[in-house]
């Protein structure tokens, strides 16, 4: 069982990068409309312009320094994980993020 688990690890070692900025980019798409429904109620009472301006530099620019500055603690958080179950720990949050998708019904 532990050479199992060992194996599964070993898949994931060279993409725990990119396994990281996958949990991070799908977070804020799994959330993204929850905090874009908070940033809309926060401009509201400004102009169309300002508005619009304010919301693509969020989305454009926001969103992308967050998926950047976040991804490497999350990596550090994957390397804290054992690494007899780290491979398992992924594959865990991969199930996690697809049962969260699901509950708000983007699945």
């Amino acid at each position: 069982m532990q050479s199992l688990l060992l194996g599964l690890t070993d898949l994931f070692k060279p993409y725990v990068t990119e396994v990281a900025m996958t949990i991070v980019a799908t977070l804020l798409v799994i959330y993204g409309d929850v905090i874009n429904k908070h940033i809309k109620r926060a401009l509201a009472p400004y102009h169309f312009v300002i508005r619009t301006l304010a919301f693509v530099l969020i989305c454009a620019f926001g969103y992308g320094a967050f998926i950047l500055f976040v991804t490497p603690f999350t990596q550090q958080g994957i390397a804290m994980i054992p690494s007899m179950y780290r491979g398992l720990s992924i594959v865990g949050v991969f199930l996690i993020l697809g049962y969260l998708a699901e509950n708000r019904r983007y699945i």
